[in-house]
């Protein structure tokens, strides 16, 4: 047994300490840890519980794991802190910055308010119960997997998102992402700006609200896909087998094999219907 685990701190105040070496504070309790910096040394906070931490730096890996009930506050996670937070439970940051990739993985309970994620690679993946609000982030395959999540202010740069999520509620939101949403189940998006190609694939319960979106074949073999007022902007071979139900604000450059239900829009440039792949009869087209 480590020497850290026979004397570990419970129930103090640890303030501007620079805290080293393996498990620095392995299974600490009741902590209230102000102004430190955790260096060279990994899992620093593993198995920890109740745990506040404000305005302090994390520089090496793992800092979070495994740990339950844990409150951060104004705190930088920087590049070596990568694979900081997973396997944890209910989990809250407010006005943190992560420049390390890989931050959460199969986390329960995680809010986070006013985070920045500059390399969001394998970022907030397969965890659920997620709050976002405020939230910039970085990069590829951000939320893989993670299910139950409500978003407000999200601005996201970076492809993949959303990929096989469910039950996810994203408002007033920004995401400049290829391939978002790709076989998600029970997703609202309302009141955001969306750019990228081959938005939505292979996902079913697809709802976009007053939503203007930019992408190239987008809104492709989607079961259930639901549109109320939307903008198309440059959005072009739309609904490739697709079963939806669309209320589009302004034209559509082109639709292509729609596979069953209804399209509303005040003009189609372009409208594709090739007979021998899909039934002309099971959707209908309204030109207002």
């Amino acid at each position: 047994m480590r020497e850290n685990e026979l004397f570990r701190r419970t129930d103090e105040t640890i303030a501007r300490e620079t805290l080293t070496g393996e498990r620095a504070l392995f299974r600490g309790k009741n902590l209230t840890i102000n102004e430190c910096i955790f260096d060279d040394g990994e899992s620093p906070l593993k198995e920890s519980e109740n745990i506040t931490v404000n305005t302090s730096l994390f520089r090496w890996k793992y800092p979070l794991w495994y740990s339950r009930n844990v409150q951060v506050n104004g705190c930088s996670f920087f590049d070596m802190a990568r694979a900081g937070i997973w396997y944890t439970q209910d989990i809250r940051f407010a006005d943190c910055m992560f420049e390390a990739p890989k931050a959460l993985r199969r986390c329960r309970g995680v809010d986070l308010k006013n985070v920045s994620f500059s390399n969001a690679a394998e970022t907030l993946w397969f965890c659920d119960g997620v709050s976002l609000e405020n939230v910039v982030a970085k990069g590829d395959y951000f939320a893989l997997g993670t299910d139950n999540v409500k978003a407000r202010g999200l601005q996201l740069f970076g492809n993949y998102c959303f990929d096989g999520s469910k039950n996810v509620l994203i408002e007033d939101s920004r995401l400049l992402s290829k391939d978002s949403f790709w076989n998600s189940r029970n997703v609202t998006v309302r009141g955001c700006f969306i750019s990228g190609e081959y938005l939505g694939w292979n996902a079913k319960g697809l709802v976009f609200e007053n939503c203007t979106i930019e992408s190239l074949q987008g809104l492709c073999y989607i079961d259930g896909l639901i549109m109320r007022n939307c903008r198309l902007i440059n959005t072009t071979l739309a609904f490739e087998y697709s079963t939806v139900d669309a209320d589009i604000a302004g034209g559509i450059d082109s639709v292509l094999n729609p596979c069953g239900g209804i399209i509303r829009a005040e003009s189609i440039g372009e409208l594709i219907i090739e007979k021998d792949k899909v039934d002309p009869s099971a959707t209908k087209i309204i030109v207002r």
